[in-house]
């Protein structure tokens, strides 16, 4: 087992455009072994590979018992209805805000044989898919809220002492 440590806001390889899976190999068997072993860490409902350190589209998920991965993923459908609530991440320990989603989403990829796989889902899984796409785009989820809002997380993050100065 592989739980690997995860990258804080402010480490570079977050903001970065992660690369398109390209080679179906060892490595990114287990690059995704990795991705399953630390999503399944207790309170996390999915990890990014940027957040551990690797600049590859892949993320795995940990929602209500449904546990897997997707590779090159794109988002195919978001519901028109919205839902409320707090998100946190991983990569920002120990903060959380209110963050509007759609309330349905459709992710799009790949698994290791190259293969289609499309996993969809409402409330908490639909904003899993968003959120952790939103992490293979370069975009940490506060970017995401209002400008009021948003000003306030940035200065919640710099207060943090795992925060890069």
């Amino acid at each position: 087992m592989a739980l690997r440590p995860i990258r804080k806001f402010g480490d570079p390889v977050l903001r970065m455009v992660a690369e398109p899976v390209t080679a179906f190999d060892d490595r990114l068997r287990t690059i995704v072994k990795d991705l399953l072993d630390t999503v399944d860490a207790p309170g996390r409902a999915g990890v990014a590979a940027p957040q551990i350190g690797v600049s590859i589209r892949a993320f795995s998920y940990n929602i209500d018992g449904e546990k897997g991965y997707v590779l090159n993923p794109e988002i195919a459908e978001l519901s028109e209805e919205q839902q409320d609530g707090e998100e946190a991440c991983l990569s920002l320990p120990g903060l959380s805000f209110p963050t509007p989603r759609a309330n349905y989403a459709v992710v799009k990829g790949v698994d290791l044989n190259n293969d289609p796989i499309t996993v969809s889902g409402h409330g908490l899984m639909a904003r899993c898919l968003q959120h952790e796409t939103d992490h293979l785009n370069g975009m940490v989820y506060i970017q995401r809220l209002p400008a009021d809002a948003r000003r306030e997380a940035f200065r919640q993050v710099r207060q943090q002492d795992w925060f890069w100065n």
